[in-house]
């Protein structure tokens, strides 16, 4: 009998330790206060990310509105409820032999359990006869190894979780649909031709610096997509990005689908300072495919201030001189970033090390000093040696947009290379000096493919309107205001996507009165991108 006592009751405690998981369950939502959209909710904090707040509701869907939407009231506890999990995150980061959790989180827990422990080795102490010190060691090494695992493990795993493929794809729709992403659980893909379509290429390579490669729209498609790790994990030994590591390969991907490689050649020159990259900090490789090799700020005239402009391949977002919340960028530690609200992220600069100066996650590096996974551009044709004395005045597409013309000057001469492709995949080029032919040249290579354009609208991107459309429902003619402080002349993209989430319009400036009659009948999404904001609208054409 006394035997059985003791097993119920070490049974009853084992099970009221191991089935609390941090009173995750029984969760009491909270009601909410939406101001702008004159709405409540109901739901439990979820994230604050890039100014976004995350609500998971009773069925875990997940809606997201920006804080400012929210009450006073509601904006304090925000913050001060986020501030609490940053604390903990910087425990997590920072402090390696440090896995101390928040009092407030285990204090009444932890003192039931070691009070009904104490108890239930007391009763055993009196009641039983042999083996008393066994049982006690038992029961405790029992309870304490369940305790730990219940507090540090669970709570672990709700603090590493994934980046949100949604927040990262908002750095893409500015470029899109000439980029195409999507993800697994374990990557996110951004699929593209490498080739920009916001500036030219090649114009300002001088000296030595071009090496006769010319800009050929590359297949990032499909199983030969760039991945972004969705789980970073933060490398205890950060490996440092120069003339010895990754010098052959990308080591990040721009928001338009442009690879970036690492500024240092095998030789420990700078190839921005060497003269090497055009005007937008890139060049052609051995492949002819166009990369940067610095971070691409200019691509900040094209997108907001506040979203990244890059992704390293380890898995974490490169941003220009502001943090993700629209203040000033702060101090960086060795990789060139830092933890700012709970995330780590990169930052561009115009000087060196201009963006990674160190891999801050886990990353694979093969033996030709490549970071692996990662895409792969596919030659047409042999490699060639550099131009000494060559400086290029200008890359242009020709007009069947199946090719470009290259130009350059060399010791007083006006010489080009025209080269286009067919369907086929027979690539032409055409050498001439000063005006004159030289030669010509014929390639069997790769046919060109097709970036897809849809992609999927999930509940992060329909986020509560700033602006006023009307009349909508509408015939295919609306109007379209801003309201409160926002500017019209700080609007840099308007953008119309249908419920396949395919870019069906868009102009890049503001316009009072939008016209698509054309449009079939439905719904449609409308998105306009500020400076340091965006906000999305649904559009009902009847």
């Amino acid at each position: 009998m006394k035997k059985i006592i003791i097993i119920l009751i070490f049974g009853f405690i084992t099970n009221l330790i191991s089935a609390h998981d941090l009173h995750y369950e029984n969760v009491i939502f909270k009601k909410w206060n939406i101001e702008c959209v004159n709405l409540k909710i109901e739901g439990s904090f979820y994230l604050l990310k890039d100014g976004k707040v995350f609500i998971e509701s009773a069925n875990d869907k997940i809606v997201t509105y920006p804080i400012e939407f929210f009450s006073k009231k509601d904006q304090d506890y925000i913050l001060q409820i986020n501030e609490r999990i940053l604390r903990l995150n910087n425990k997590i980061f920072y402090s390696k032999s440090e896995l101390v959790h928040d009092s407030s989180f285990i204090n009444y827990q932890f003192w039931i359990i070691f009070t009904l422990l104490s108890v239930l080795s007391f009763i055993i102490f009196l009641f039983a006869e042999k083996i008393k010190l066994i049982y006690l060691v038992l029961i405790f090494l029992s309870g304490i190894s369940i305790l730990l695992s219940s507090f540090t493990t669970k709570m672990l795993k709700a603090m590493l979780t994934p980046f949100s493929p949604s927040s990262i794809d908002s750095a893409f729709i500015p470029f899109k649909p000439n980029v195409h992403t999507f993800w697994d659980a374990t990557y996110f893909y951004v699929e593209s031709k490498g080739i920009p379509t916001t500036h030219n290429m090649m114009v300002g390579i001088s000296n030595h610096g071009w090496q006769q490669q010319v800009p050929i729209p590359q297949c990032y498609i499909e199983t030969n997509a760039w991945p972004i790790p969705l789980n970073p994990v933060f490398a205890s030994n950060p490996i440092p990005v120069d003339s010895i590591h990754f010098t052959r390969g990308a080591i990040a991907i721009a928001v338009n689908g442009v690879p970036i490689f690492n500024v240092h050649t095998n030789t420990g020159v700078d190839s921005y300072l060497d003269g090497q990259l055009d005007n937008y900090g890139g060049h052609c490789g051995r492949a002819d495919d166009y990369h940067y090799h610095i971070a691409p700020l200019h691509l900040y005239n094209h997108t907001t201030l506040n979203l990244p402009i890059a992704f390293g391949l380890d898995g974490y977002a490169v941003y220009g001189s502001v943090e993700p919340d629209g203040t000033p960028m702060q101090a960086l530690d060795a990789n060139h970033g830092h933890f700012h609200n709970g995330d780590y992220h990169y930052h561009g600069t115009v000087s060196s090390p201009y963006m990674i100066a160190r891999m801050a996650g886990q990353v694979t590096e093969d033996v030709t000093h490549q970071l692996i996974p990662q895409a792969a551009a596919r030659p047409v044709r042999p490699s060639l040696t550099p131009l000494n004395g060559a400086l290029i005045t200008s890359c242009t597409p020709n007009s069947n947009n199946n090719g470009f013309n290259l130009t350059y000057t060399r010791f007083g001469l006006t010489d080009s290379v025209v080269y286009s492709w067919t369907p086929t995949g027979q690539y032409n080029f055409k050498f001439y000096t000063n005006g004159n032919l030289d030669s010509t040249k014929n390639y069997k290579g790769f046919v060109q493919c097709t970036i897809p354009i849809t992609t999927k609208i999930d509940e992060s991107f329909i986020l509560a309107s700033d602006g006023l459309i009307f009349p909508n429902p509408n015939n295919g003619s609306f109007h379209l205001k801003l309201n409160g402080d926002f500017d019209q002349k700080n609007v840099k993209l308007i953008s119309i996507f249908n419920l396949n989430g395919e870019i069906v319009f868009q102009i890049k400036q503001f316009e009072p009165e939008i016209e698509i009659k054309h449009f079939p009948k439905g719904i449609y999404f409308l998105q306009i991108q500020l400076l340091n904001t965006q906000f999305t609208s649904k559009i009902i054409v009847q």
